[in-house]
């Protein structure tokens, strides 16, 4: 397959569109007319059958507005007919014409934009223009004559919309994107990552949202795909900065209602669940949701209509011909769109390297059964706390063979809560116990469900490995299944947890010795069927690191999708399309912000990098005490050292570096320098070099000056 790099620079326009047509006008027999070409069969001219000069074979079925009695066509500015065309000018021609009879096509039935300011309705929902007020009043008049006589001619200006993702490009994780159309915005999911090693101290990383809040005005709410933590972990600090809707899947919703909880928050007014099938509308968006497969129930995919063309973003997906809870993908509605015309599609990429199709998650259940059916003892099952197809398995299967089931882990308390609550999840009576209650079962009659899949530091089955768990401790026997594959970046913490369940005597199954799990995202082919159901005019591809997104990029361009057509960008890009151009043609701010306990943004790179040192050579503190009128030195110095070196070892290096510091202090005092931070300077500057050649570790030091 051809490899595909740069495949659209900033501000590149890509070339001719597919040959399929989606998206194009209807210019010929059996192409495909571009949704949302006309307004109506008002603006024809007398229903397109009083003047034949104004239709030719192979034109457009839209005609522009007749001329009035004796030629003259008067143009009113800004004004649209109700077929979506804007008047024409001319001193002599017929509407559509110019000069002497010349024809000229105007667009394919394309909207000219109209001028002048947008307001809103009271709801703030609707654009309303001044000349939406006239729209129907067109008649036999293409438009109104300004001027002295002479009809000023409206400019054909191509409606466009924009696509800037704020996360979810280059990674795996904290996935948000943005759809900009005019002065309207909506947000698609708004999820968290989990900090990578170098991040020291951190708790959860969430996408930096600077341009919302610079256009907080114009965001209409935020959509979701599904209830991962990638998608809907950072919905709660989104909220804390704007007060807008949230929309989504009633399981999704269910979830985000328990971390709004959990914040001191409710959910805004104006929020509302939706089912896979219904359609919404926010602001100018009028949108689909629509049904895929995924690890966890109500994922969907969105279709974003707007004037200037529809929007699919299919959030995290694949093709389950056998789901657990018996909801296919809905396909049908999948090829509706493709049909109608798509303008551009940003799809899932993280199975991109991966060949074939991703297996059913009910191939999982096999394993499961003869796991759980010839354990001797305890049955701990790690997987993602919203898998709740994974779950519901593990629940049948203890079910099955007269297991009870305790959940650990407050993350899949919450889940299994809220999913039972809303019927997502079918526990048989009696085969729920709480973990308190486990002591009265014996050990071959207990599965325990809990967190820690990817070796969170502080989940529960990471915590029960090095037995700091205050409610469960690992015992010889136990049989502990990790029912998920590592996310890119936590292989080693992975590791580290199996090796210390091994030291405490359990039995450890996880892939790829059994078939324990499968994937929650699609695989190449399922890949190519989504780009062919929707037939794209351009292709985004989304969620997932910079070579898994070229991957995709060579898919969409086997399944026919033009070169120039695909845009690979990263967070922050913004993404502009017309239906006749798409490019690259700036750039937002976007990153990351790092959440630590209750700080959100408060740790940037230069607290990080002294954590960083700290962590490495640890840290050395130089206290002196010196006489507020002299300047002499009446206490110290003395010397604290953490993480350094072991003080009782090394009394002779921390007594040289005694020196050091007075003989630092001392050519201070006789050069008469009084100023505290050029003392502090000279202190550090002296020791530092001193430590370096005796033990070539660099310390953090920090001099600490007080006056007496």
């Amino acid at each position: 397959m051809t490899e595909i790099t740069n495949l659209t620079a900033p501000g590149q326009t890509p070339g001719q569109p597919r040959s399929s047509g989606v998206g194009q006008p209807a210019t010929a027999e059996g192409q495909r007319p571009r949704r949302g070409g006309g307004r109506g069969q008002g603006g024809q001219a007398a229903k397109n059958g009083r003047d034949g000069n104004n239709s030719r074979e192979g034109k457009s079925p839209n005609p522009a507005a007749p001329a009035a009695a004796g030629g003259k066509a008067a143009a009113k500015t800004g004004q649209r007919s109700q077929s979506g065309q804007s008047g024409q000018s001319g001193q002599s021609g017929q509407s559509g014409q110019s000069g002497q009879g010349g024809r000229r096509q105007q667009g394919g039935g394309r909207r000219s934009e109209p001028q002048g300011p947008a307001r809103r309705d009271a709801t703030g929902s609707v654009p309303v223009r001044p000349e939406d007020n006239n729209a129907g009043n067109t008649g036999s008049v293409a438009g109104r004559r300004t001027g002295k006589g002479r009809a000023q001619k409206p400019a054909e200006v191509a409606r466009k919309l924009q696509v800037i993702p704020l996360g979810g490009l280059g990674e795996i994780g904290k996935n948000m994107t943005v759809i900009r159309y005019e002065n309207d915005m909506v947000v698609v999911d708004a999820g968290l990552a989990f900090p990578e090693e170098e991040l020291l101290g951190i708790d959860i990383v969430i996408p930096d949202i600077t341009f919302l809040l610079e256009n907080k005005d114009k965001v209409r709410g935020v959509v979701l795909t599904h209830g991962h933590e990638d998608h809907i972990g950072g919905v709660s600090y989104l909220l804390k900065q704007l007060d807008i809707p949230v929309f989504g899947t009633p399981l999704t919703l269910g979830l985000v209602e328990g971390k709004l909880t959990e914040h001191g928050l409710v959910m805004p007014e104006g929020s509302r669940s939706v089912k896979p099938g219904e359609t919404i509308k926010v602001g100018p968006f009028t949108i689909d949701f629509v049904r895929v497969n995924h690890s966890i129930p109500d994922a969907v995919s969105l279709a974003l209509h707007t004037p200037a063309g529809t929007v699919v973003h299919t959030g995290d997906f694949k093709f389950d011909h056998t789901p657990v809870d018996g909801q296919p993908a809905d396909f049908q509605k999948l090829a509706e769109l493709g049909n109608q015309g798509v303008l551009v599609l940003l799809a899932d990429s993280t199975n991109a390297e991966r060949p074939g199709f991703t297996p059913s998650e009910r191939v999982v259940r096999p394993a499961l059964d003869e796991i759980i059916g010839k354990a001797e003892g305890r049955v701990l099952v790690a997987t993602f706390a919203s898998n709740v197809h994974r779950m519901q398995q593990v629940i049948d299967s203890s079910y099955k063979f007269n297991r009870k089931v305790a959940v650990v882990g407050r993350s899949m308390e919450n889940t299994v809560a809220v999913a039972q609550e809303l019927g997502y999840l079918r526990i048989p009576e009696g085969t729920l116990v709480e973990v308190e209650e486990m002591d009265r079962f014996p050990a071959n009659q207990l599965t325990l469900l809990t967190t820690g899949s990817q070796g969170e530091p502080m989940s529960a089955l990471t915590r029960m490995s090095v037995s700091e768990h205050k409610r469960v401790e690992i015992i010889h026997g136990d049989t502990v299944l990790i029912a998920a594959t590592p996310v890119p970046g936590n292989e080693k913490m992975v590791s580290r947890t199996i090796n210390n369940l091994y030291k405490r005597g359990a039995t450890v199954i996880y892939p790829p010795k059994m078939l324990v799990h499968v994937s929650g995202h699609a695989s190449q082919e399922e890949q190519k069927l989504m780009l062919n159901l929707i037939r794209p005019k351009y292709f985004v591809p989304v969620h997932g690191e910079y070579r898994m997104l070229i991957h995709h990029a060579q898919l969409a361009e086997a399944t026919g999708v033009p070169r120039p057509n695909i845009l690979i960008g990263e967070n922050g890009t913004v993404f502009e399309f017309s239906q006749d151009s798409a490019a690259i043609v700036g750039k937002v701010t976007a990153g990351q912000t790092l959440v630590d306990g209750l700080g959100v943004g408060d740790v940037g790179n230069i607290v990080l990098r002294d954590r960083k040192q700290l962590s490495q050579d640890g840290i050395l503190i130089i206290v002196v005490a010196l006489d507020k009128s002299s300047g002499m030195v009446v206490s110290g110095p003395d010397v604290v050292t953490r993480g350094f070196v072991y003080v009782r070892e090394s009394e002779a290096l921390m007594e040289e570096a005694r020196i050091r510091v007075k003989e630092a202090l001392d050519d201070c005092e006789a050069r008469h320098i009084t100023e505290w931070s050029t003392i502090k300077n000279n202190v550090r500057d002296a020791l530092g070099k001193f430590l370096y050649d005796k033990t070539r570790r660099r310390p953090m030091i920090l001099p600490i000056i007080m006056e007496v």
